[in-house]
């Protein structure tokens, strides 16, 4: 009988389960889209209850597999979508709300508020990060103050509210299991980064009792195991880490400078510090990296909103592409952008702007443009966001020379060429793209003793492919300077 790992991939446009091998090969995957809810302007939720039904029907092809191919699954790691928060009745499991993603703005006015009232410098020391709706803790304050169900649930002590990896965890072990990972505690706003709790004045400040959060572990831990009432085997949860976070483990980012870039639903940039959390003089966030034995490792990150569900919004909305693998073509059927420039600030922009009120605009249309500027100037949007981090990164004296990439738009060599000359960085693609579910799987294959250490696990990375610079400087510029005028614009 085979060993194996089971790795549960909670992401914002669907939800995975990965078998692998001891020897990180993928064997299986089982995969589920999941529906996001756009109720009002700015507004980004979606159906939490579809995504739990989903993830255990994944689990369960996944367990069904292994039986008929003779494979035993040793441990289970969860990854997933972070800073989005599920609110739920501790004592049946029961949802009280959507899930609130971590695309929303709803609470772009508690953060104004925050901020006029001077606590941004409290909140970056203590959690590195900055005021945004992003982040968790004013989508829970906004739960709290408007779901009366959940009111009167945290007078009773009876309310639960978490990130997804907490919510998944609860209704796996059949609510034995309420506990998240410092990962994901760490973008909550909520959590010092520094002493590794919850803090106390945070809680004030957003006025979030203590006692409907999770217990915060390791991302190697007890997590607790299946409850057989869902799962007819008795697996163990070994391992919890926030999706950029597993992401960065899978392309073996381990050390100070590794620097990985995944470009999904969204593009999130990592830079590993080692054990310091450095403070960013140019808007990025300081976060936690991983937690294994109590030593803690930090990254500076960038977050970018809309990469891949720009591509969505051609296909679904636009209607202007039927196959997303068609943007590759398109954008290299023209020798340059015709001077269009489209900034995809759906939900505001991220990193390094923090402009929650930014709105999506394209500059530079004349009667000549059509489907294949539109889209080119799409793909382009994701790499000048891409170099506005690294930009940043190097103004806070980190300089990563080379950047590995994965996540679904990884796959387009255009782009990710297009991303090397204008970064004027070595881009290496993993050959294994589903880096998010392998640091999971990494990390609870440690946990039981199938690898050593993150050291001993760095043999499981292999390069697919490499992308260099070959553009001269003189065009870098003229391209960058067209991007800053169409933010300018994008911003009210």
């Amino acid at each position: 009988m085979l060993n194996t790992i089971l790795s549960i991939d909670q992401g914002t446009s669907s939800t995975r389960a990965v078998l692998y091998s001891t020897k990180g090969e993928i064997i299986h995957i089982e995969q589920e889209s999941i529906k996001t809810i756009f109720p009002k302007n700015g507004w980004v939720e979606q159906d939490a209850n579809e995504i739990w039904v989903k993830t255990l029907k994944v689990i369960k092809k996944n367990i069904s597999y292994a039986k008929i191919n003779n494979l035993k699954i040793l441990s289970i790691g969860i990854t997933n979508q972070r800073e989005t928060i599920v609110a739920w009745d501790k004592t049946n499991g029961k949802v009280l709300y959507n899930a609130i993603v971590w695309q929303d703005r709803r609470t772009k006015n508690k953060c104004d508020e925050l901020i006029n009232n001077n606590l941004s410098n409290i909140i970056y020391k203590k959690t590195g990060l900055l005021i945004d709706p992003y982040f968790s803790a004013t989508k829970i304050h906004w739960i709290l103050q408007n779901i009366e169900k959940a009111k009167k649930l945290s007078l009773s002590g009876k309310l639960a509210i978490g990130t997804i990896d907490s919510f998944l965890l609860f209704k796996i072990t059949n609510g034995k299991s309420f506990f998240t990972d410092a990962t994901n505690a760490s973008r909550t706003s909520l959590y010092n980064i520094h002493t590794n709790q919850w803090d106390t004045e945070l809680l004030n400040i957003y006025n979030i009792p203590r006692s409907i959060l999770p217990e915060v572990k390791d991302n190697i831990a007890e997590f607790g195991s299946s409850n057989l009432k869902f799962i007819d085997s008795q697996i163990s949860i070994n391992a919890m880490i926030g999706d950029q976070q597993s992401a960065a483990i899978g392309q073996n980012c381990i050390k100070p400078g590794d620097t990985k870039a995944t470009f999904g639903t969204g593009c999130f940039i990592l830079l590993n510090t080692g054990n310091k959390g450095l403070k960013s003089r140019n808007k990025l966030i300081t976060t936690i990296a991983y937690k294994i034995k109590n030593n803690t490792s930090y990254a500076l990150e960038g977050s970018i909103f809309n990469s891949g569900s720009t591509m969505n919004w051609l296909k679904n909305k636009l209607k202007i592409i039927d196959d997303i693998n068609k943007t590759e073509s398109l954008a290299s059927s023209i020798k340059d952008n015709n001077g269009v420039y489209f900034v995809p600030a759906f939900t505001g922009l991220g990193a390094p702007h923090w402009k929650p009120d930014a709105r999506g605009t394209i500059i530079g249309l004349t009667g000549s443009s059509g489907i294949a500027e539109i889209v080119r100037a799409s793909l382009e949007a994701v790499a000048y966001q891409s170099c506005d981090l690294f930009d940043a990164m190097q103004s806070d004296g980190q300089v990563p020379k080379i950047v590995r990439v994965d996540g679904g738009m990884s796959k387009n060599d255009w782009l990710m060429q297009f991303l090397a000359n204008t970064s004027e960085k070595n881009i290496e693609r993993s050959y294994v793209t589903e880096t998010t579910s392998q640091g999971a799987a990494i990390m609870a294959a440690i946990a039981c003793g199938i690898l050593p250490s993150l050291q001993g696990a760095s043999k499981l990375w292999k390069r697919s492919k490499k992308f260099s610079p070959k553009i001269d400087k003189n065009q870098i510029e003229k391209n960058k300077n067209g991007w800053k005028k169409a933010i300018k614009k994008s911003i009210l």
